[in-house]
């Protein structure tokens, strides 16, 4: 586990210092920042607006005495996108907006389940329920 995250953390910042020199010639410096500045700005605001969504979901099931784990696991995508948002580059943008906007965020969540899912059934040995 700890290699693949030093990879990530190794090279997503040079692909997208890459691609950030790259758009940066082909429209130029100025425009480039305004891009990277603006995706940051909407992102959190949009992520802002989308978080105190779910929070209202959970908190209406929590009353109606259901399990919000759609929207809890909803709600942690959401400050990972704002987050990955905040991070200048266009690949962080682009998976940032993904996990802001509720109609990708549904396929993220169901993965994500899925995947706690199977954490949960190969860990269950030796648990008693």
């Amino acid at each position: 586990m700890f290699i693949k995250l030093l990879i990530v953390f190794a090279t997503v910042p040079l692909i997208e210092l890459a691609l950030l020199i790259k758009i940066g010639e082909f429209i130029g410096i100025i425009p480039t920042i305004i891009i990277v500045g603006s995706t940051g700005i909407i992102g959190i605001t949009l992520a802002r607006s989308q978080g105190y969504q779910v929070i209202k979901k959970i908190k209406n099931k929590i009353e109606l005495g259901k399990l919000p784990a759609d929207d809890l696991i909803g709600g942690v995508l959401i400050l990972i996108g704002g987050t990955m948002l905040l991070t200048p580059g266009i690949l962080t943008d682009i998976t940032g907006f993904s996990l802001i906007f509720p109609i990708t965020r549904s396929v993220f969540v169901k993965i994500a389940k899925n995947k706690i899912k199977k954490y949960i059934e190969n860990n269950r040995r030796g648990i008693e329920i």
